[in-house]
């Protein structure tokens, strides 16, 4: 019996990029901007700029999934 072949995964079938690399953004920005507005928070005697550094992480993170996979899917 022969065996067809499937052709090669062309251009368009290959994925755009790695989900983990989303997932790495996102959270290390979360972690690095909640830490850094901890830190701040400890310093100035403040309960607010962890939860502003969390949200501009997220905001960076988002960004940079944005940017990563906009340049790979031209």
């Amino acid at each position: 019996m022969a065996r067809e072949n499937s052709p090669p995964a062309g251009p368009d079938d290959s994925p755009k990029g790695d989900p983990w690399h989303a997932f790495g953004y996102i959270v290390s920005g979360v972690a690095v901007y909640g830490l850094v507005g901890w830190l701040l928070d400890r310093w100035l005697g403040t309960a607010f700029l962890v939860a502003i550094g969390i949200l501009v992480g997220a905001g960076f993170g988002i960004y940079m999934t944005y940017a990563r996979f906009n340049k790979a899917s031209q």
